[in-house]
């Protein structure tokens, strides 16, 4: 939640300020007093916004009986309540199931459409979250959660390293088989 909308650097610290003060605790974030929650969260930037949506997913954690309980439970309806969460779209959802759950999902950010629509891969049905989602777990068909998990985290570093909105294709080893590696590498030939 900390991460929407600013960089993980400043997501961390906030992280790092909950830590210290002994509130990186679903139920204590439940409960703290915003004038307690607010300083610590502001690193991470809208903070009234984040709040109000920290608490939400806190009170969803709560009401499932807790952290342990709420991320046991199975995709199917692990999924629906996430996205029933103020502030949860379906890219947050995900990576808390993927990831705080290890459920078997796969995040679709912005990363991912770059670098795929770059190299002329894209689903067929649609250009939608649910489609691409819906294609990569199809293409992967027996793939699990730890490698869904590692194939994002190295779709988003290549984003954040290379295939950037101004890319660096002339470090990229997929350059050959990007529309837009081919054609910058030739403007730059």
């Amino acid at each position: 939640m900390l991460v929407q909308h600013t960089t993980w650097t400043n997501a961390e610290r906030a992280l790092e300020q909950l830590r210290a003060a002994g509130l990186l605790d679903m139920r204590a974030i439940a409960s703290a007093p915003d004038d307690v929650l607010l300083p610590l969260i502001r690193v991470s930037g809208t903070p009234t916004i984040k709040l109000r949506r920290l608490r939400a997913l806190a009170q969803t954690v709560e009401a499932a009986g807790g952290i342990e309980v709420f991320l046991a439970q199975p995709l199917d309806v692990l999924r629906p309540q996430l996205l029933a969460t103020h502030g949860i779209g379906p890219e947050s959802a995900d990576a808390i199931a993927l990831y705080a759950a290890s459920k078997r999902t796969f995040v679709i950010d912005a990363y991912t459409r770059r670098l795929f629509g770059r190299i002329g891969l894209t689903p067929s049905a649609g250009d939608g979250y649910e489609d691409w989602r819906r294609w990569f777990e199809a293409a992967l068909p027996d793939a699990g959660a730890a490698l869904f998990q590692r194939y994002h985290a190295d779709i988003v570093l290549h984003g954040k390293t290379l295939c950037r909105p101004k890319p660096r294709c002339s470090l990229c080893p997929l350059a050959p088989v990007c529309e837009t590696g081919t054609a910058l590498l030739a403007a730059d030939a």
